[in-house]
């Protein structure tokens, strides 16, 4: 990498639809929480912000991790692949980071067999 690529920001190729996938990871573990999509002002809000900030695209809109649930994702890196189309989110997660109760999104295999650990109830949060 030359210097020129270590100093600049990355333009991020948010392709046609003006959204990239973002995979949120914890940044203790390394366990891998959600994926969900960004776009440039979700981008925008989070780093302003220090907190995760996504585009709901059944809502078309942005939202952030955590606003209604109070389980916020702090995010203390964002790194980007190769060719700028995909966002990874390193992150310190509050509670849970799924809307089931789950801590991640993948608490089970395509088997249906649950490898996951609960983090809260959704009935009482939402």
């Amino acid at each position: 990498m030359s210097d020129a690529d270590a100093d600049s920001d990355v333009a991020v190729d948010f392709g046609e639809n003006g959204l990239v996938p973002a995979i949120a990871q914890d940044a203790d573990d390394g366990e891998v929480l959600m994926l969900a999509y960004v776009s440039p002002g979700a981008l925008e809000r989070t780093r302003e912000t220090g907190e995760a900030h996504y585009y709901s695209r059944s809502r078309e809109e942005l939202w952030h991790k955590g606003g209604s649930s109070g389980h916020t994702q702090a995010v203390e890196e964002i790194r980007v692949d190769c060719d700028a189309d995909t966002l990874l989110y390193l992150v310190d997660q509050s509670v849970g980071a799924c809307h089931t109760g789950h801590r991640s999104c993948f608490y089970r295999t395509l088997d249906g067999d649950r490898v996951g650990e609960t983090a809260f109830d959704p009935d009482e949060v939402y």
